[in-house]
């Protein structure tokens, strides 16, 4: 008869026979569930990635901050500043962050000295130290005849600016020119004094041993 099939005698259907644990293909479904967190970590790691590339530290004076140091051009330069008379600590730190490096930075080891490490070779200045300086503390870092870094010349001060190319065996020379574009060259010594009192002639600077 018709619409008999599939019932037994009493006239009710099997019951449905429901797969037990052991019979589930777990394997393919733990790899599946791993392939896809894997996939998950890739665009997350990706992301973070991209992030911290785009968001990295902003370029200053065209100098940018490479994962690397750089030997193409390699020199040092030195700079002091007299505050009334006394030296003033500059941070050992300007230039160099947790992740890269300014071409213009200090190191701890060498304090005052400007380390000018660079893939090419072009005109670096004081300005463009400042502007460094700026840049990898966070922090206004102005420079021209009323101001040095954190200091604002008052109407009774001055800016009183000696250079020395050490080369040259004619000793700190008197520069009345703009500070920002003092150009940065091998072993000189630049010393930036806000006076009163002039300290004439400024602190000897001496280069540690292979600088």
């Amino acid at each position: 008869m018709r619409g008999a099939k599939g019932k037994t005698k009493s006239g009710r259907r099997p019951p449905v026979k429901v797969k037990t644990a052991s019979e589930i293909p777990i394997l393919p479904i733990a790899v599946g569930g791993i392939l896809v967190l894997v996939a998950i970590a890739l665009i997350v790691f990706n992301v973070i990635n991209t992030k911290s590339a785009t968001v990295g530290p902003k370029p200053a004076a065209g100098i940018p901050c490479d994962n690397l140091e750089h030997t193409q051009v390699h020199y040092h330069a030195a700079l002091q500043i007299l505050y009334q008379g006394a030296p003033v600590a500059i941070p050992t730190d300007v230039g160099r962050l947790t992740n890269c490096f300014y071409w213009l930075h200090l190191h701890a080891e060498s304090p005052g000295v400007i380390h000018i490490e660079s893939p090419k070779n072009r005109t670096f200045t004081l300005g463009d130290f400042f502007k460094v300086w700026a840049a990898s503390k966070g922090t206004p870092e102005p420079l021209d005849a009323t101001h040095v870094s954190t200091f604002t010349l008052t109407p009774d001060q001055k800016l009183v600016i000696y250079i020395d190319h050490q080369d040259d065996k004619k000793g700190p020379q008197l520069y009345t020119g703009d500070p920002a574009s003092i150009e940065l060259t091998t072993h000189e010594v630049i010393t930036l004094e806000i006076t009163p009192p002039t300290v004439n002639p400024p602190p000897t600077f001496t280069f540690q041993s292979g600088l």
